[in-house]
């Protein structure tokens, strides 16, 4: 399967866009019906934070989604520019989070990630300097028809 690369606004109202697409791909790639409930959540859990992080952060930049699917796997990678911090699970700490909408309080980032690795069959986050990197996976049961 070739790579499919998706950047949106971070606006909270393209998440539902992102999760639609992710879906019809991961089907189109073999996903089994059963577990694309699973990739749905877990990517859509994955764009909100990293939406989240951009509002808070550089509101500007967009958040972007790569897709792919090789040896029997179909992989997500969601990416923000929003410099990483290991302690809050890589989403930085607001100045002021009243003021953003879904600003729930202390460790939901931390909650938001627990859900995405109960979800995928694989994750990898990795925070740098340059943003935050969330890899899930799952088994791909057919080969890519795209």
């Amino acid at each position: 399967m070739s790579t499919v690369e998706l950047s949106f606004s971070a606006l909270p109202v393209h998440v539902r866009t992102a999760r639609l697409i992710v879906t019809a791909v991961a089907r189109r790639s073999g996903v089994a019906e059963p577990l694309l409930d699973e990739v749905r959540l877990a990517v859509g859990e994955a764009c909100s934070r990293a939406v989240e992080a951009h509002r808070r952060h550089c509101p500007d930049e967009p958040v972007h989604l790569e897709l792919s699917g090789a040896d029997r796997r179909f992989e997500v990678t969601v990416s923000d520019t929003v410099p990483g911090d290991d302690t809050v699970g890589g989403l930085p700490t607001p100045p002021n989070a009243e003021e953003f909408e879904y600003g729930l309080g202390d460790g939901t980032a931390e909650l938001g990630l627990a859900v995405i690795a109960g979800l995928a069959d694989d994750v990898e986050i990795a925070a740098t300097p340059k943003g935050v990197q969330i890899r899930m996976s799952w088994p791909a049961e057919a080969e890519a028809t795209i």
